[in-house]
């Protein structure tokens, strides 16, 4: 009875496991393109384009690691 209630009680961790997954992947793709092209990322628009892609899943894995604590 007791391992029901404790079960229960426990909350899904998946949405911090997917964010998570996301942002280090992102970190590699834009750590490997950022190496392998110096003039990354060329334009204005596309730097604020990594930059809020950057914010949403450091923002998003934060959210979900708190929520699901």
């Amino acid at each position: 009875m007791q391992a029901l209630i404790i079960a229960a009680e426990e909350t899904t961790k998946t949405a911090y496991y997917v964010f998570g997954a996301a942002l280090a992947c992102w970190a590699v793709i834009v750590a490997f393109v950022g190496i392998t092209r110096p003039e990354f990322p060329k334009n204005p628009a596309g730097r604020a384009g990594v930059i809020a892609m950057t914010a949403l899943l450091v923002g998003g894995t934060m959210a979900t690691a708190v929520i699901t604590a």
